[in-house]
Order: C-alpha cells, then sequence, then structure tokens
C-alpha cells in the first residue's frame, strides 16, 4: 500500500510539473513571436505569419525604425515620466484612502465606500470629451500633469488596498502607535505601508502597466512630437499609406514591453511574499 501511495504521489508531481511548464510556455510563447517577428522582413511575416526562429532583418528593421522619426529615447522618457507619476500618485493615495476606511469608524465611511464602488462602473471614456474640454481651457494639453494627477482618485486601487488591509491589519497595532504618541501620518508612512508592501507592489505593477499602455488620453491630450509617449510613436508607425513595414511595428512593440519585464520582476518577489503571508495562519 506504502508503494502504491508513493508511485500515486510521483505521478501526481510529474502532472502538477507538466501542467506548469505547459502554462509558462503558453504565457511566453505570444512574447517570443513578437521578438522573431522583430527580426523578420515585411515579406516574410506576410507569407508565414508564424515562426520561432529568428531572421537576419534586425538592422534593416532598425533603420527603417529610426527613418520614421521613431525616436525611442525620447519615447522611453516621456512614458517613464508619466507612467512613474501616476504609479506613485495610485499606491500612495490610494492605500491612504482605504487606510482610512479601515482604521477610522466615522458616519460616511460605508456611503463614501458604496461611491467608490459606484464610480468603479463608470467608463474612462464616457468622461473623455469632458475631460479634454476642461484641459483645453486652462491650458493644460500637451503637459504630464493631466495624465498624471488623475491617478490620485483609483477606485479599483482603493478597493483592493481595502480588501488587503481588512484581512491583515490589526486596529491594536494602531492604537498602541497613537498611545505612544505617533502622529496618523506617521503611523501610516513607517507602520501601515510596510504591512501593505505585498498589495502596493502588486497594484504598482497594474498601474504601471495600465499608465504605460494608455493609448487613448495621451492621443487626446499630447499634439507636440517631443511629448509623445511609445504607445503613440508605435501607432504612428502604420501611418504610412503606401507600405506597412511589419517587421518595424513588432520592433517597436518590443521596445515598448521590455520596460514592463523589468517592473515585473522587480516586484514579483513581494508578490510572492504576500501569497505566502496570505497562507500562513496564526
Amino acid at each position: 500500500m506504502r508503494v502504491k501511495s508513493n508511485k500515486s504521489l510521483y505521478i501526481g508531481k510529474i502532472i502538477k510539473y507538466f501542467v506548469c511548464i505547459f502554462l509558462a510556455i503558453l504565457s511566453i510563447f505570444p512574447f517570443w513571436i513578437m521578438l522573431t517577428n522583430a527580426t523578420r522582413s515585411t515579406y516574410e511575416i506576410q507569407q508565414n505569419s508564424i515562426s520561432l526562429i529568428p531572421s537576419t532583418y534586425l538592422l534593416d528593421n532598425i533603420r527603417v525604425l529610426l527613418g520614421k522619426s521613431f525616436n525611442p529615447l525620447k519615447g522611453f522618457i516621456n512614458s517613464m515620466i508619466i507612467s512613474t507619476g501616476a504609479t506613485l500618485c495610485t499606491v500612495y493615495f490610494s492605500s491612504l484612502t482605504a487606510y482610512a476606511l479601515v482604521a477610522y469608524d466615522w458616519r460616511l465611511r460605508q456611503p463614501f465606500f458604496t461611491f467608490i464602488l459606484a464610480v468603479m462602473m463608470i467608463p474612462a471614456q464616457v468622461t473623455s470629451i469632458g475631460f479634454y474640454q476642461f484641459m483645453y481651457r486652462v491650458h493644460m494639453t500637451n503637459n504630464f500633469l493631466p495624465l498624471i494627477l488623475p491617478a490620485i482618485a483609483s477606485p479599483a486601487t482603493v478597493f483592493f488596498m481595502r480588501q488587503y488591509l481588512l484581512a491583515t491589519l490589526s486596529i491594536d497595532i494602531v492604537n498602541s502607535a497613537r498611545i505612544d504618541g505617533a502622529r496618523e501620518f506617521y503611523i501610516f508612512n513607517k507602520i501601515i505601508l510596510p504591512i501593505m508592501k505585498p498589495a502596493v507592489a502588486t497594484q504598482a505593477i497594474f498601474s504601471f502597466v495600465g499608465s504605460w499602455n494608455n493609448l487613448f488620453m495621451p492621443l487626446i491630450l499630447l499634439t507636440d512630437n517631443d511629448k509623445y509617449t511609445m504607445p503613440i510613436m508605435v501607432s504612428l508607425l502604420r501611418g504610412d499609406i503606401y507600405k506597412t513595414e511589419f517587421g518595424s511595428v513588432y520592433l517597436g512593440l518590443s521596445l515598448t514591453v521590455l520596460p514592463l519585464f523589468v517592473i515585473y520582476f522587480m516586484l514579483s518577489k513581494y508578490i510572492i511574499a504576500g501569497v505566502a503571508l496570505g497562507g500562513v495562519k496564526e
């Protein structure tokens, strides 16, 4: 019986490893296709759309890409400024709002949280026309601030942070810090934020990726070539009337995606720590 039990456990492990390897390959496959197409010519992509073997047209695609007034350094800097600023605003002020919803007992706490949930249901496209008109009247078009400051109000992030604090925060810690004479912002910055590290890292990844890939609002607000972000530059690569160089388009997409990999690998350990923290019971 013991031999059969060990054999069944061994087979179960093999199945788990096989499923994990299959899912990993399935996740990596689209990115590998994109990187492979960045080294191929337009003719090769049109004739054979899927290839796992890199080609020899990478330098040609780079020349075509740079010849279309594509400035990856400028686009990278602009996207990094917007995404970093929006991410910092999102995670800090959303964490602060979630802390107020959990740690304080005030009369309108539940209606305020209900209002946040209602705002989550409103698509961003509904308010885009009014937002653009407002920015135009205050002369803030071609400016990065309208793309950064609205990130302070992020209902989805507030909801996630609140749920995380409800599961992990003990109000006795806050009361102890108050008895010791700590002020509220000191408690939040020195005690609450370290507790929320896994949640902050998770939402920072989502916020950064969403801001980096945002095309709709930057395309409306930014009309100066020096202010273009990476997604705008990549979208303009398909604007050639006579011919679209798909190799250069894939190369531009590859350059756009690379920073997202760096951010994910930098913050992934905090996500794993958060999963481990949630699985430990006192």
